[in-house]
């Protein structure tokens, strides 16, 4: 594996986006907004979790829950994987859709989801979103709605992460309030009631970042959704709250393999 590759493949269905990837890259810790289904293709990986640390291998599939913190790593050479990003409004309705043994739950519960039927099931819901037929809709429209009723039903892991205290919430919440802000930890602590290195060792352990990867997540995010609406690169930056537009490049290449104008171009 020479060189990273990752191709953002337009797709046939709104709030959902497809990603295809090979890389060696290591991703520092990082969120999304979405729920994120995939399949790792060729290699093997390993990641943080809301479950703690998760082996991934060749015709396993991977998920991730909105805001969960996680990372990823190769093990060996490297990994290919194919991946779908799903607005939380697409799978809540989902959710709600298949709940005949109420036994849907309000976030995927795994992961990494070892099952053959269903790898091979995600596999012909990639080709179907990515697939520029018209022809494909209706099974499209069923393999979405039986894997994410499956990756669903999938039996929880033993949770690690607790809820954050009230008064990392509270510091939290100052950032989430105003991303454009030029917070300082001494407004966090005063925010908060703690000290400031209270607030710095129960940010990174209650969210998984300090309070400035965190902020940073949060602008990545106003970005990525700027980019999406078709904003311009540079006033996207902006009004994220990024230094400039290469400051905003190098955050969001850093956190999700591609570039803004390689993810503008699946939305032009």
């Amino acid at each position: 594996m020479a060189k990273s590759q990752f191709t953002m493949r337009r797709s046939a269905m709104a709030g959902v986006e497809a990603v295809e990837a090979e890389t060696r890259h290591s991703f520092a810790r990082h969120t999304h907004e979405q729920f994120g289904i995939g399949l790792i293709v060729s290699g093997a990986q390993k990641s943080l979790s809301g479950c703690g640390m998760v082996e991934a291998e060749a015709g396993d599939l991977i998920t991730v829950n909105p805001n969960e913190v996680h990372d990823g790593a190769p093990i060996g050479k490297g990994r290919s994987w194919r991946m779908l990003y799903f607005d939380p409004a697409i799978i809540g309705d989902l959710a709600q859709e298949a709940d005949e043994e109420s036994v849907i739950r309000a976030e995927i519960p795994r992961p990494v989801i070892r099952n053959s039927v269903l790898a091979s099931r995600f596999a012909s819901l990639f080709a179907a979103i990515t697939s520029s037929s018209t022809q494909d809709d209706l099974a499209c429209e069923e393999l979405l709605l039986v894997v994410v009723a499956d990756v669903m039903r999938e039996q929880p892991m033993p949770e690690v992460a607790r809820m954050a205290p009230c008064t990392i919430r509270k510091a939290k919440s100052l950032i989430d309030g105003d991303p454009l802000a030029n917070v300082s930890l001494a407004d966090l602590a005063r925010e908060s009631g703690l000290s400031r290195f209270q607030v710095l060792r129960g940010f990174a352990r209650a969210t998984g970042m300090t309070p400035h990867a965190y902020l940073v997540q949060v602008r990545i995010h106003m970005a990525r959704r700027l980019i999406a609406s078709g904003t311009p690169l540079a006033e996207a930056a902006f009004a994220s709250g990024f230094a400039d537009q290469s400051h905003m490049t190098r955050v969001f290449t850093a956190k999700y393999g591609l570039t803004p104008r390689v993810y503008a171009t699946a939305f032009a």
